[in-house]
């Protein structure tokens, strides 16, 4: 027998309009997509074992493989073959023209000796910073590619620290037993005196002018190198191949054009500080395709720099398509932000599973940031086991806004500063055909009262929460064909704060909800609902806190 719940998606998915349709600007958008140039490369290989490789697990082959790369980039370019094995190294640079090919049978593995990591220039969370050498890297290199199905590990379990409450007793004791040192309290284990040192360091690494990084040595381990770190290159490919245990982020492309992920699986455990799965940062044309991605914090990352950083380097993130790819219990499954500060726009997302993940489509920024993230476009999402918010867009990103309550009783004064470079904008985004089975709330829509969040659709949505719609601060913010199955009937289906402008259009929900709409404050202005039974609700709305009746139409 069918499920009430393939009932309900079905009916919606059946009856409802489309969003293309009703948007001709977004159908234009979804039959223009960006092309990406992927990489061609020359069919000379280059065994690693010519140069010395030796697969027994123990001896160190950097060196060996390092050789093998610029053997292949002063001819020319070609593969450099990774065999089956088991092959041990230090940091590996790859050169324009080299394809390094790891077999499905090979395992490149790191090593745990961070004496092999020299701390050096790089970017960190949209800052200029010391860190240690990735374990992969290429800077200003054309034409380069990781294929293959094998397995690169980046040891990350011997680089962080770790709460003693995000792991069983079982291995918390193996912790302790592996080395290291623990906090006074005894509740956070870290790899060394140093690693513990730069946690409580301020600004630790950040490389403030005529600071160089050889002035870090003394917290040299807490500079957690990410897996992979590709700067300024064009035409990339990662095919096939499996990154995971990363010391910090896994893989992170900066200022690259014409990057191709497919196939590609990230594996880092759920409890990794700092453990996401991509980050995209300032990139132009890229395609992330057909990948699975288990992430200790997000999953699928857009960012573009970090305040003023990011605005002085003004490179957004743009032209580029997530499709086809599955995301497991990372912090987001498709993310922009918080390191937001160049832009971010002509963004597609498409066909794309997101399961166990604390937020499913997470789109974060604050105050300070600037930068423009527009003409973003999500379709055909199907999340499962949401830990909070379905879709979430929230401009108080660690940051925390007065309630409404306080303000009104004048136990709280609502910050509003003036409009300026650093304030950030979200607008022009368009959502639709998304299902979620689970969730604590379906969606969450936060902006600045200086800065509303304005210009978002939301169209065509199956929406299974404990709660159903939140919209704080918006302006021009339409909701059509949208059913939520909410736990809790005692709640408002939505939610409105000082908001205006909206629309809602064949809105479902449960019968025996005790209030459709809560509308609260005195910016509301100009809401409309049409075609939504209201005889499932005990009363159409409440107003409050200086909202006025009129500020919403139901017909």
């Amino acid at each position: 027998m069918r499920s009430l719940w393939t009932t309900i998606a079905l009916s919606v998915a059946c009856t409802a309009t489309t969003f293309a349709q009703d948007h001709a600007a977004d159908s234009y958008s979804w039959t223009n997509l960006p092309v990406i140039h992927r990489p061609e490369f020359r069919k000379d290989t280059f065994s690693i074992i010519k140069y010395g490789a030796v697969a027994d697990g123990m001896t160190l082959n950097t060196k060996a493989i390092n050789n093998a790369i610029d053997a292949c980039n002063k001819k020319g370019g070609g593969v450099v073959l990774v065999p089956p094995g088991l092959w041990a190294t230090g940091p590996i640079v790859l050169k324009s023209g080299v394809n390094l090919h790891i077999d499905r049978a090979a395992i490149l593995q790191f090593t745990a000796d961070k004496d092999q990591y020299p701390i050096v220039t790089g970017n960190w969370e949209g800052h200029p910073a010391a860190r240690c050498q990735s374990p992969i890297s290429a800077t200003d290199a054309d034409n380069i590619a990781i294929t293959g199905g094998g397995i690169v590990d980046g040891n990350g379990d011997s680089w962080r620290w770790i709460a003693k409450d995000r792991l069983s007793e079982a291995e918390w004791r193996q912790k302790l037993a592996s080395g290291g040192i623990v906090t006074e309290d005894g509740k956070t284990w870290f790899p060394s005196a140093q690693s513990l040192k730069g946690y409580r360091t301020k600004e630790a690494g950040v490389l403030k002018p005529g600071m160089k990084p050889e002035d870090f040595n003394d917290i040299r381990d807490f500079l957690r190198p990410n897996l992979l770190v590709l700067t300024n290159c064009k035409k990339v490919l990662l095919e096939g191949t499996t990154f995971e245990n990363s010391a910090a982020w896994c893989l992170h492309t900066l200022l690259c054009e014409d990057l191709t992920l497919y196939d590609v699986h990230v594996r880092n455990p759920w409890n990794a500080a700092n453990g996401d799965g991509i980050d995209v940062e300032s990139c132009r044309g890229v395609k992330i395709e057909h990948s699975t991605f288990d992430a200790g914090d997000d999953g699928i990352c857009v960012k573009s720099g970090r305040d003023e950083d990011g605005r002085k380097r003004g490179r957004p993130t743009e032209n580029m398509i997530v499709h086809d790819d599955i995301v497991y219990r990372a912090h987001g499954g498709f993310v922009i932000g918080s390191e937001m500060s160049g832009g971010a726009r002509n963004i597609f997302v498409s066909d794309c599973s997101f399961i166990g993940t604390d937020i499913g489509l997470r789109f974060k920024t604050v105050r300070g940031r600037g930068g423009i993230v527009e003409k973003i476009y999500v379709k055909n999402i199907a999340m499962r086991n949401i830990i909070h918010q379905a879709v979430f867009l929230d401009m108080y990103y660690f940051a925390k806004a007065p309630s409404i309550a306080d303000v009104y009783s004048g136990a709280a004064k609502i910050d509003v500063p003036p409009v300026s470079e650093g304030t950030p904008r979200f607008r022009d985004i368009h959502i639709s055909n998304i299902v979620c089975d689970g969730a604590e709330e379906g969606i969450f829509v936060r902006g600045l009262p200086e800065m509303n969040i304005r210009d978002i659709y939301l169209s065509d949505m199956v929406l299974k929460a404990d709660k159903g719609v939140d919209i704080i601060a918006a302006r021009h913010i339409d909701l059509k064909d949208i059913r939520l199955v909410t736990k809790d009937t005692s709640a408002p289906v939505v939610y409105v704060e000082n908001s205006s402008d909206l629309n809602f259009e064949n809105i479902h929900y449960n019968a025996g909800t005790d209030t459709l709409f809560s509308v609260n404050g005195p910016n509301c202005a100009d809401i409309r609902v049409t075609d939504t039974d209201r005889s499932k609700a005990v009363r159409d709305a409440a107003f409050n806190y200086g909202a006025a009746p009129t500020s919403l139409v139901i017909k």
